[in-house]
């Protein structure tokens, strides 16, 4: 974990003329002037904390890890030199963004009570081995337990998820709580105080999880909701009262339009991957929820990636926010600096060829395979399951049982190979996770950075190798550039090539199916399939699920079964044909059907049908030669031209005869 942490404030939140900047000192005459005249003075920053100041418009501080008891406010010119009036320990980055740099003490030596955590949540954190905070949470907890809005930004695997889950509980009014935890009065018990909204089920399970296990040692209940799942557990949930509600976006809103889910007394705000909660795809909901939510709570948004215009775009919804990123000043790259990156130019037909191979690497631990599509991803893992490999997938056409068994395996070894979609590239943290495999190039740099930071989390190390078809260069080259990596055009690489062998440390015996002997896994078929009531599912089951072992990818189930044409059940027989015993017990005489050829509207010379009976068109009536013959009528639309008996003169008349 490094040492230094930066916190970084844009420029334009930066008073216009006032003193020059002068980190980690007190200003007492503006402090004076603030009191004595009652003008528009900053928040005070908490003790053990030094503050940027603000402008009339923007009222939120800046502050670094607590390290003394000295309280500063001070301000700064936007249009003074970068370099004028600088502590030693503040910096101003390439894109004129303000670093404030903690030097006293770094973040690794941080406790959570010295930035101001409850007991209680401490306490909790300890019994999960989390003692220390990230460079990100040493960062925005003070900042946040103070109620400022905030947006935050570190890379992936950085415990973002603690950054805002913490402040989030801190604020939770609790039943034996004289006042709540912030000093504001308490809410209504019972209704939901804290809101996440997240973008996959995946991700919502993950964030529930992580604030429960930090919230074990005082009384609050946490429930998720996400579509997939039965109403009725959710909205029991509800009615007995819930504190915390880590949801997706569309089952929100269903629950609010019934009446069911009350948001009015929410007082804190979150949209985790901020980024791609305010995307084109989601921001209507996301608008739709932010307007049932109280004016005045505390909103904090965070995401490993943040463009330009989604922060210009997020302070639409803040009240002065703060832009905190957490910077390491040994890893300046826009990728985690602990994974190792590889990027092979490969033809389609060998990319499973490839695959195989790389899966038995040496040190290879559990494996991510992302895929552009869903059906690919079902294929991929099919292949590998035939190969001998513990494969599992996780895409949209599968039911959410489905999802939740594959990464419930995943979790456990059960399966040590993921195949899955973006749906998992966001927010998801399993342990031990060695490589990372993008098996279709990403679309662009955010989802690059997103799928690769599932691996080399938390202050490990990993592998991550892209697959990139020669159709798909044009489109990696933009990643390539866009995130400075320095690949350039990737070298052609087949399944037999020997620098893939050696970058890779595949041993040169293995071929393209897992050894017998190393088949360990239990496989996903191991894990049992959670009944979760499942809407819109037949079963339980989606298309793309297999009800039995193997891949989750198969497709089986929800459907009337293709098959001959034998396996549907038989027609009833008619009461004028016997009883309905015999009529199952002997099989039905096929129909001897005659064609009647036809040019030019009159029939050709040649053997027609024999005319029907007056008893009607069914009945059988004696031919030329004997034979009993069926007449059937041609069916016209609109009833036009139809014979009201069934004699031949009328079905010749209208042209009509047996088909």
């Amino acid at each position: 974990m490094p040492g230094r942490s930066h916190l970084s404030i844009s420029r334009d939140r930066l008073r216009p003329p006032a003193p020059p900047f002068r980190a980690a000192r007190l200003d007492r005459s503006t402090e004076a002037r603030g009191r004595a005249g009652g003008a528009d003075v900053p928040r005070q920053a908490p003790p053990g904390s030094h503050a940027v100041g603000s402008d009339p418009h923007e009222k939120g501080i800046v502050l670094n890890p607590p390290s003394t008891d000295q309280t500063g406010i001070d301000q700064t010119d936007p249009d003074a030199d970068a370099d004028t009036d600088i502590d030693p320990d503040t910096d101003t980055d390439e894109s004129g963004d303000l670093k404030v740099t903690d030097a006293r003490k770094p973040a690794a030596e941080l406790s959570f009570a010295e930035l101001g955590v409850l007991p209680a949540t401490v306490a909790a954190l300890e019994d999960v081995g989390i003692t220390h905070p990230f460079p990100i949470q040493a960062l925005t907890l003070p900042v946040a337990l103070h109620g400022h809005d905030i947006i935050g930004q570190a890379k992936t695997g950085t415990g973002k998820t603690l950054g805002f889950g913490i402040p989030l509980l801190q604020r939770v009014f609790v039943e034996g709580d004289e006042t709540s935890a912030d000093g504001t009065a308490p809410p209504v018990p019972g209704k939901p105080q804290a809101l996440v909204v997240v973008p996959t089920r995946e991700l919502c399970v993950q964030v529930t999880s992580d604030i429960a296990k930090a919230a074990t040692k005082r009384p609050i209940r946490t429930l998720s909701v996400y579509g997939g799942r039965a109403y009725e557990p959710q909205v029991e949930a509800l009615r007995k009262g819930v504190e915390v509600v880590v949801g997706t976006p569309g089952r929100l809103i269903d629950l609010a339009n019934q009446g069911l889910l009350d948001l009015g007394h929410v007082r804190t705000l979150v949209l985790d991957e901020a980024d791609e909660m305010l995307d084109l795809g989601f921001l209507p909901d996301v608008e739709r929820i932010v307007r049932l939510v109280p004016s005045g709570r505390q909103t904090m948004l965070f995401s490993a990636t943040m463009p330009g215009q989604i922060i210009t775009l997020a302070r639409q919804y803040m009240h002065h926010p703060t832009h905190i990123r957490a910077v390491d000043p040994d890893d300046g790259g826009a990728t985690v600096k602990a994974v190792e990156q590889h990027v092979f130019r490969a033809h389609a037909l060998d990319k499973i060829e490839m695959l195989a191979r790389i899966l038995q690497a040496e040190g290879r631990g559990l494996t991510l395979v992302f895929c552009r599509t869903k059906r690919t991803a079902a294929k991929v893992a099919d292949e590998l399951a035939d190969r001998g490999f513990a494969s599992g997938a996780v895409h949209g056409d599968l039911g959410q049982g489905a999802r939740e068994q594959a990464l419930r395996a995943f979790r456990g070894g059960k399966v040590d190979v993921l195949v899955a979609t973006d749906v998992a590239a966001r927010g998801i943290d399993v342990e031990d996770i060695t490589h990372v495999v993008n098996y279709q190039c990403p679309d662009d740099e955010k989802t690059y950075l997103h799928r690769i930071g599932r691996t080399a989390r938390a202050g490990k190390s990993g592998v991550a190798i892209t697959f990139v078809d020669w159709d798909e260069t044009p489109r990696w080259m933009l990643i390539d550039k866009a995130l400075d990596l320095g690949f350039g055009e990737p070298e052609e690489t087949y399944s037999n090539s020997e620098h893939l062998y050696a970058e890779l440390e595949i041993p040169r015996e293995v071929t393209g199916r897992l050894p017998r002997a190393q088949r360990t896994r239990a496989g996903l078929a191991a894990e049992e399939i959670e009944d979760l009531g499942e809407t819109g599912r037949h079963g339980g089951q989606g298309r793309g699920e297999r009800s039995g072992g193997g891949s989750a990818g198969s497709r089986s189930g929800g459907g009337r079964p293709r098959g001959d044409r034998a396996t549907r059940p038989a027609r009833p027989a008619r009461a004028d044909e016997g009883s309905r015993e015999d009529a199952a017990r002997e099989p039905r005489p096929r129909r001897d059907r005659q064609r009647r050829r036809t040019r030019g509207g009159t029939a050709e010379e040649g053997p027609g049908p024999v005319p029907a009976t007056a008893e009607g068109p069914g009945a059988a009536a004696e031919g030329p030669a004997g034979d009993a013959e069926r007449v059937r009528r041609r069916r016209r639309r609109g009833g036009r031209n139809r014979t009201s008996g069934g004699s031949a003169e009328g079905a010749a008349a209208t042209g009509d005869g047996p088909e």
